[in-house]
């Protein structure tokens, strides 16, 4: 991955760039950024063939960093999906840096990218659960998110004990983005095991708010 082709990436997203379509995802998202105005499909033309030749290459963060230094969102986007593709390239040893992506520029959009990325580290690594349990606790809100839904779509492989060790670590809260993530969790899980989920919500109604239970109760 050379810089010349990073800096082409770069202009060639900026030179594309739709004001209009800008204002509106900027409203979008409570005008807390900056957008380039892109949609996704169109992006990700933009940027397939870039992304299929970093893959072949090492881990690269100097260009996760830059994308996180990027002024509009959109790179926040094309670093969350470049880490994607890497992510059967990631070890423990990263888990620091993608904690310092979850706490900058934080906000639904990349959480919910990141989250399944350190699912994924954490799934190969298990000593990494101990460090989503420090998370679930933590004042920061996106880490507690990411603790609680970093097992999205895991099925049978979901290890239930610390999924509830997590959610238990967040009950009671009043922060619309933990109570949604709890009942997302939940409600995932209960496609693979709906009598866990629901003897879990039983076991915890007064903790859990309204909302946690009615997005977990969706299939129940």
């Amino acid at each position: 991955m050379d810089k010349s082709d990073i800096e082409r990436l770069f202009f060639t997203l900026e030179s594309n760039a739709d004001p209009e379509a800008a204002k509106s995802a900027s409203a979008y998202m409570r005008d807390q950024f900056s957008f380039l105005g892109i949609a996704t499909p169109k992006r990700r033309k933009l940027w397939n063939d870039f992304l299929r030749n970093a893959g072949k290459e090492d881990m690269n963060w100097n260009f996760v960093d830059l994308c996180w230094a990027g002024v509009h969102r959109e790179f926040q986007y094309l670093g969350v999906e470049y880490l994607g593709m890497m992510k059967d390239k990631l070890v423990p040893a990263d888990i620091p840096r993608l904690k310092n992506l979850v706490i900058m520029k934080s906000w639904w959009d990349t959480i919910d990218g990141l989250d399944r990325i350190v699912g994924h580290v954490a799934l190969s690594y298990p000593e990494v659960n101990g460090v989503l349990l420090e998370w679930s606790v933590d004042e920061n809100i996106w880490l507690r998110r990411v603790a609680i839904d970093h097992q999205l779509l895991r099925k049978e492989r979901t290890d239930t004990a610390l999924l509830e060790r997590i959610i238990l670590n967040n009950l009671g809260q009043k922060e619309f983005f933990i109570n949604k993530a709890i009942g997302w969790s939940l409600r995932d899980y209960s496609k693979t095991n709906p009598v866990w989920v629901k003897d879990f919500i039983e076991r915890n109604e007064e903790g859990l708010s309204r909302l946690s239970v009615r997005e977990a109760s969706k299939y129940l």
